[in-house]
């Protein structure tokens, strides 16, 4: 089996790593997709590309580069003292808006 490159959104939190490190194992070629790509300690992956905040317009397409595969991690969960003024809208913006542009990005790549 030819190895495939597969992008991994929320690759820095406690699933991601997992997941990337389990693809790593099985001989994948991993983009891990964070935040912040020089704060993050996912050393292990094949390429590591900031996003930055998922809540705005994310740009997708160097992360989306040479992808054959996305395992979207990313959400916005456990959030144990929210300073968002609409806790609801941020939760939506970035686990239904955000979501569907990743999709849609990674259909047109």
């Amino acid at each position: 089996m030819n190895p495939l490159r597969i992008l991994v959104t929320g690759a820095s939190g406690f699933v991601g790593r997992a997941v990337v490190a389990e693809l790593i194992r099985g001989g994948h070629r991993v983009t891990a997709a964070v935040r912040d790509a020089a704060a993050t300690p996912v050393s292990d992956a094949w390429r590591c590309v900031g996003v930055g905040d998922l809540g705005g317009d994310t740009d997708w397409s160097d992360a989306l580069r040479d992808i054959d595969a996305v395992v979207h991690l990313a959400a916005r969960v456990h959030v144990m003292h929210d300073t968002a003024a609409d806790p609801l809208a941020a939760f939506r913006a970035v686990n239904l808006v955000a979501t569907g542009r990743l999709a849609a990005a990674a259909a047109a790549a």
